[in-house]
């Protein structure tokens, strides 16, 4: 779509859960005891597992911005339980209702990443600034942190944020022993809104200016969500490039109208390549 040079940017803002990491099938997974226990649900397609979680999350999420994520998902749990519960009689009983949203709610340390993610990764801390910017709390981000630092062996508290840490930004690579790719983490937690609202992004762009002294015009958006993250990120000025996940279906609310992004890519692998190659030319 654009002749734009992914060379010329210094900094990324990733989306994490649905880019890197496979929110999706995150959410399927942990929903699935819950699913299977009604008639009605146990024979939802995969779309529509994820839209009825969805519309819920998105609900909460505008209710109450300053939720912490994995509360956010115990208690979405337990909204859409009681409303399946409401329409009909379970196929059988479940435990400890309380135990079992908040299980949900913790299911985030097992999220699998991508497998082109780490490798991607690796190539493009080379040439940028990475940034996480997420809807998701300190404590969840911690085990996918490890893991996109391909380094589950060590400790959490390598890739977990420091509690005495009162700034609102994180900088991990300052930790020792931490092989995070990412200069900077901010996540709801620390902006007080769950994307797509504008203030996160905001946040995070004044952020990169300050600690890394780069503009606007030299940040590229690089997500799943057009939803979340393209299409609010384009309203403030910001290129975008979409990873174009297929299957995913989640995030492409805005599909049918003129695209927001500036490169497409089917992978983040396919986005990493395309920078190596552009340093060929």
């Amino acid at each position: 779509m654009s002749n734009i040079s992914l060379r010329d940017f210094r900094v990324i803002i990733f989306d994490c859960y649905g880019t890197l990491c496979d929110w999706e099938s995150g959410i399927c997974t942990a929903l699935e005891p819950l699913l299977k226990r009604f008639p009605s649900s146990a024979i939802w397609t995969r779309r529509e597992a994820l839209l009825a979680f969805t519309e819920v999350e998105k609900n909460l999420q505008t209710k109450d911005p300053t939720m912490l994520y994995r509360d956010l998902l115990t208690k979405a749990h337990a909204v859409l339980a009681d409303g399946l519960q409401g329409q009909e009689t379970p196929n059988s009983l479940s435990k400890n209702s309380a135990d079992e949203h908040a299980e949900f709610g913790a299911s985030i340390k097992e999220w699998p990443i991508f497998p082109d993610t780490c490798d991607a990764l690796r190539v493009l801390e080379k040439h940028y600034k990475l940034v996480i910017l997420s809807n998701v709390d300190h404590a969840s981000f911690a085990y996918t942190h490890a893991k996109l630092s391909d380094d589950t062996a060590a400790a959490l508290t390598v890739y977990s944020r420091p509690a005495s840490d009162s700034r609102t930004q994180w900088l991990p690579q300052t930790t020792p022993s931490s092989r995070s790719p990412f200069s900077l983490i901010l996540t709801a937690q620390d902006t007080g809104a769950y994307k797509p609202d504008p203030q996160g992004m905001l946040s995070a762009l004044d952020i990169i200016q300050k600690e890394f002294g780069v503009g606007k015009d030299k940040v590229l958006v690089v997500a799943q969500s057009l939803y979340h993250d393209i299409d609010p990120s384009s309203k403030l000025g910001v290129n975008g490039v979409w990873i174009d996940r297929q299957g995913a279906n989640m995030g492409l609310e805005t599909i049918g109208e003129a695209p927001k992004w500036r490169k497409r890519y089917a992978t983040l692998g396919e986005m990493a390549g395309a920078v190596e190659a552009e340093g060929k030319l």
